[in-house]
């Protein structure tokens, strides 16, 4: 049986065995003591569940750890089997492919990276590069996957894995992916989610949103993004709805988007709004744009470029503003080309987002810089399948 977006086909979990498995992913490796304590499950009922992940191959019992300062036994802590089945994850864009290999515990064991056109007739060959790349990280595994996840850089049908939009490549609209994943490889469950949430799941369970119940995680360059987790979920709407905050409206009556509507925050914290800015100041390298040569020119004290950055901070705190005046994620963790600005563009954003917010007893929000490189995303894919293999009941 296969299923494509639900709950999990082969198990389902009481509460007890999700917070188990949680507060591994939330605290890293952890001794039964630790772990009764986290859960609040009973002696009996920890060891039996711990026993049926330990004979499924899930978990590992690790290397004795010495006893603390304060004394006591010395503990053997569980962590994720390097035997456990791993997962295939894929990051579908415009142009682009990325797919993984990655182990239970979060490693990536193995990648690859494929280009595609995306012209007339291109959504059949990005598929054809989708399954191909997603068939050479099958072979790759020693052990039969757990299932698969892609994250796709637009609109998404999280009940079908059906692409609904992408703005910046319109003719992968409609792309059937759950169901052509399903037939080429009958896995045990496939998910296909919109990117920001997925990036989102990253840093829920490998990044720097571990142990946090609410964030925001935000990507930028071309497009923008955000996937929100609230309670500790990923927040996603009906059938996949949300997670659209590039084309939030900030300026009633601005500028055209490609989406063909007007004031989304994307044209003016976009690439598109920050070359025509670049160029329209006389910039060099103003074509190609991005946060990397900005911070750079502005640190070099080049005419224009400080002024600039210091716009496209405020725009970009913008729309965080707003995200925070609804739903308060406390925590922003940025990803995409944002992160080559460096702590000089990460200080400005912040500093424009609290400017734009009231004082409230909850402290002001905080924006960090993302430590999971490029692998958010892969990694956030894989954890679709986790979180429904492991967690949901």
């Amino acid at each position: 049986m296969n299923s494509i977006g639900g709950g999990d086909p082969i198990r389902s979990l009481d509460p007890t065995r999700a917070r188990l498995v949680q507060a591994l992913y939330d605290f890293g490796p952890l001794s039964r003591a630790e772990l009764a304590r986290l859960t609040g499950a009973s002696r009996s009922a920890l060891t039996a569940i711990v026993q049926d992940l330990i004979d499924r191959r899930l978990l590992a019992e690790q290397p004795l750890r010495p006893s603390g300062p304060g004394g006591g036994k010395p503990s053997r802590p569980l962590w994720f089997s390097e035997d456990a089945p791993p997962l295939v994850s894929a990051h579908l864009l415009p142009g682009r492919l990325f797919a993984a290999l990655v182990g239970a515990g979060g490693s990536v064991i193995a990648r690859t990276a494929r280009a595609f056109d995306t012209g007339t007739g291109s959504r059949d060959r990005a598929l054809d590069v989708l399954l191909d790349a997603l068939a050479e990280m099958r072979d790759s595994a020693a052990a039969e996957p757990m299932g698969f996840g892609v994250a796709v850089g637009g609109m998404v049908d999280t009940d079908t894995g059906t692409v609904v939009k992408i703005a910046l490549a319109p003719e992968l609209d409609g792309m059937p992916i759950g169901s052509a994943i399903a037939e080429r490889f009958a896995p045990d469950l496939v998910c296909v989610d919109m990117h920001p949430r997925a990036q989102a799941l990253g840093d829920r369970w490998f990044g720097q949103g571990r142990g946090r119940s609410r964030f925001a995680s935000v990507y930028t360059g071309e497009a923008l993004g955000v996937g929100l987790v609230i309670g500790g979920d990923v927040d996603r709407g009906p059938s996949g709805t949300g997670g659209e905050a590039g084309h939030s409206t900030v300026q009633a009556g601005g500028i055209l988007c490609h989406c063909g509507r007007r004031g989304c925050w994307e044209t003016i914290a976009g690439h598109g709004w920050l070359r025509a800015e670049a160029a329209r100041r006389g910039l060099p390298g103003a074509a190609t744009m991005t946060a990397g040569p900005l911070a750079r020119l502005a640190a070099a004290g080049q005419s224009g470029a400080e002024g600039l950055l210091e716009e496209w901070s405020a725009n970009l705190a913008l729309g965080l503003a707003n995200l925070h005046q609804l739903v308060a994620p406390g925590l922003f963790i940025l990803h995409g080309d944002v992160v080559a600005g460096g702590e000089d563009l990460r200080r400005r954003i912040e500093r424009h987002l609290c400017d734009r917010i009231p004082p409230h007893p909850a402290g002001p929000p905080a924006i960090a810089l993302t430590a999971l490189d490029d692998d958010a995303t892969l990694l956030g894919a894989a954890g679709l399948v986790l979180s429904r293999r492991l967690i949901r009941s």
